[in-house]
C-alpha cells in the first residue's frame, strides 16, 4: 500500500465470511460427481479449486508460510496431498479456513495477505461458473471484492484503467497505476463480472465490454 492508503483490514475476513455463508450450503447439498467437472483452472476440476483455495487458506491460519508458498509447485502439492482425502474433509478444511483465516490476515503486517481473500473469491466463481450458477465473478459480496482488485491491481502495476460498470449505474473505478510514459489512462465499458474475467484472465465468451487505450493481456493479474 502507499504511504495516502488507509487499510480496511476487516475487508478480507468479510468478503471470506460472505463466501462461507453463500458457498458452503451449494457445496455441502451438490452431488460428488459435480465436484468432478473441469473449471477454467486449466488441468483442476471443481475439487481440485476448492482443496486448492482450503489449503491455501489453512496455511495462513497455522502460519505455514515458507519461501515459495503459494507459488504454482507449492500448489499443486497442496491439491496432490488432498485427492485421497474424503471430499467432507476437503469441505470442512475450506469452512474453517473461511471463518479462521480474515482476522489472522487483519492482523499480518502492512496487509501482505490481504489480496488472497481476492483469489478465493474468484475461484468461488470458478466453482459457480462450472456448475452453471448465477452469481459467477458478481453476487452479494461483488462490492466488497472491488475494493480488493483495486489493491491488488495497485500491486501488480497494471495500467491505470477508469472503469464505467454498466450492472452499476453512477459507478466507475479506477484501477492500476499510471503509466510512466505518460499514457493515458485506459477506459473501459462493462459489467462487474467482465471487470473482474478481464483481470482475473477468465474466459471472456460472450462477455460485452469496450476497452480502448490497453491491451488485455496488460491487466491481467494471474497467468
Amino acid at each position: 500500500m502507499s504511504d495516502g492508503d488507509v487499510r480496511d483490514a476487516g475487508l478480507p475476513g468479510r468478503v471470506l465470511l460472505a463466501e462461507r455463508e453463500q458457498l458452503m450450503p451449494m457445496l455441502r447439498r451438490a452431488p460428488e460427481e459435480d465436484f468432478a467437472l473441469p473449471t477454467a483452472c486449466p488441468d483442476w476440476t471443481v475439487r481440485q479449486v476448492l482443496a486448492h483455495c482450503a489449503a491455501a487458506l489453512m496455511r495462513i491460519v497455522e502460519n505455514r508460510l515458507e519461501p515459495g508458498v503459494f507459488s504454482d509447485a507449492s500448489n499443486a502439492a497442496d491439491v496432490a496431498e488432498r485427492d485421497p482425502w474424503p471430499l467432507g474433509a476437503v469441505l470442512d478444511e475450506l469452512e474453517r479456513g473461511y471463518t479462521e483465516a480474515g482476522p489472522v490476515i487483519a492482523g499480518h503486517e502492512h496487509g501482505l495477505l490481504d489480496t488472497v481473500a481476492l483469489g478465493e473469491w474468484v475461484h468461488a466463481g470458478d466453482v459457480r461458473e462450472a456448475w452453471g450458477e448465477p452469481g459467477a465473478y458478481g453476487g452479494k459480496a461483488a462490492g466488497e471484492a472491488l475494493a480488493l482488485l483495486s489493491l491488488a491491481a495497485r500491486r501488480k502495476e497494471t495500467p491505470l484503467l477508469h472503469a464505467t460498470l454498466t450492472d452499476r449505474p453512477g459507478t466507475e473505478v479506477a484501477l492500476g497505476v499510471p503509466v510512466g510514459d505518460g499514457r493515458a489512462p485506459a477506459l473501459l465499458t462493462a459489467d462487474t463480472p467482465t471487470l473482474f474475467r478481464l483481470y482475473a484472465n477468465r474466459p471472456l465468451a460472450g462477455a460485452r465490454y469496450t476497452l480502448t487505450g490497453a491491451r488485455e493481456e496488460e491487466l491481467r493479474l494471474y497467468a
